[in-house]
């Protein structure tokens, strides 16, 4: 166990980290989260140390991920699932992913608009409504999605997320993601471990505790948030890097 409250990071691990809220701090808008120094050379280096079997698993768009992870291109699932990339670079939707209807959106922006401080983010294949700036409208934002969606649960779910309600498509989640790529190489015969914050993380947590690894949760297991989080990968990023000078001198 280490000084984080967590066990130390093995070079037999399949790493999933989701971003927001465990490796980035939340911020007041889904634009303004900061990448902080230091954390792309840790990941990178601790990717290497893993063999690669280190994926970024989050409701972002792939686009924004590679944006915010850049120069690193990793592999991961991006929409809650919707979409994967895996190791080899190879992107592709698990299962049919139903499209959102056109109108959504648009009613979605002209709510919001009439709602200060609440705000909407367009995803590939979903939709969310964040009201951190104005939680008064918190139940106004929930029943305006709760109506949108009557009709459409076959294809589409609510989300309840850090100070927002979000649309997903009932065929992604986060489970997927790990079973799908723990499948594939270099993933395939390591010990998934899974790390997360939020209700969306759960479904990734349980699918690597099936598989026989570790769900850690960020403000149980990692109590002092994607602060933390970020010591820890950067710490056994080093550590492990250490451990293989000494193997080979």
């Amino acid at each position: 166990m280490t000084d984080f409250g967590v066990p130390e990071i093995e070079a037999n691990w399949a790493l999933f980290l989701d971003l927001d809220g465990t490796l980035l701090d939340l911020a007041p808008a889904p634009d303004a989260v900061v990448v902080p120094s230091g954390l792309i050379d840790a990941l990178d280096g601790l990717a290497q140390r893993l063999d690669g079997a280190l994926a970024i698993v989050t409701g972002r768009a792939r686009a924004t991920v590679d944006r915010l992870m850049a120069p690193l291109i990793l592999p991961g699932g991006f929409g809650h699932g919707a979409e994967l990339r895996d190791a080899s670079g190879r992107v592709f939707a698990l299962g049919a992913i139903p499209p959102l209807p056109p109108d959504w959106a648009p009613r979605l922006a002209h709510a919001a608009a009439g709602w200060p401080g609440v705000l909407l983010e367009r995803k590939p294949h979903g939709l969310a409504l964040h009201f951190r700036a104005a939680p008064q409208w918190r139940d106004a934002v929930r029943a305006l999605l709760v109506a949108l969606l009557a009709g459409h649960a076959e294809q589409f779910e609510l989300l309840p997320a850090h100070m927002a309600f979000e649309i997903r498509p009932r065929g992604a989640t986060k489970g997927r993601v790990v079973e799908t790529l723990m499948a594939s190489s270099p993933f395939a015969d390591r010990r998934p471990v899974f790390v997360g914050d939020d209700v969306t993380d759960e479904d990734g947590m349980q699918a690597a505790r099936r598989l026989g690894g570790l769900g850690l949760h960020v403000g149980r297991d990692l109590t002092g948030g994607p602060a933390q989080v970020r010591a820890w990968v950067a710490t056994m990023a080093a550590r492990l890097s250490q451990g293989m000078r000494h193997a080979r001198a």
